[in-house]
């Protein structure tokens, strides 16, 4: 399959950050809206592509952007999270967390 210069520049700036380059793979749908390259990689590297709070992403995304300009097309990035790969949020855990409190101290207060 013959890859094009924003698929293969993606996997390029991908495999220099991740821990397991081997598992890298992107796939290059083009559709009405413009081409969008789904980013798939091990599970253990998601943090690294990602980044602290999504700077990593979005660094990578907006570079992607740039290359894409250059031959007229709107490129964006999807990055492949498999089923139940998510972590829970810390909203949802601050949920559980007031869900299980202790009230006791609240009912002393007698108010």
């Amino acid at each position: 399959m013959t890859k094009f210069a924003d698929q293969e520049f993606v996997e390029y700036i991908v495999r220099a950050i991740v821990g397991h380059p081997e598992d890298v793979t992107t796939d290059r749908v083009i559709d009405e809206r413009g081409v969008l390259i789904t980013l798939k990689l091990n599970q253990a590297d998601m943090g690294y592509v990602i980044g602290r709070q999504g700077q990593t992403a979005r660094a990578i995304r907006t570079l992607l952007k740039i290359v894409g300009a250059k031959s007229n097309a709107r490129v964006n990035l999807k990055i492949y999270e498999p089923e139940g790969s998510r972590r829970p949020s810390s909203r949802s855990m601050e949920t559980n967390t007031n869900a299980n409190a202790d009230m006791s101290v609240i009912d002393d207060l007698k108010i």
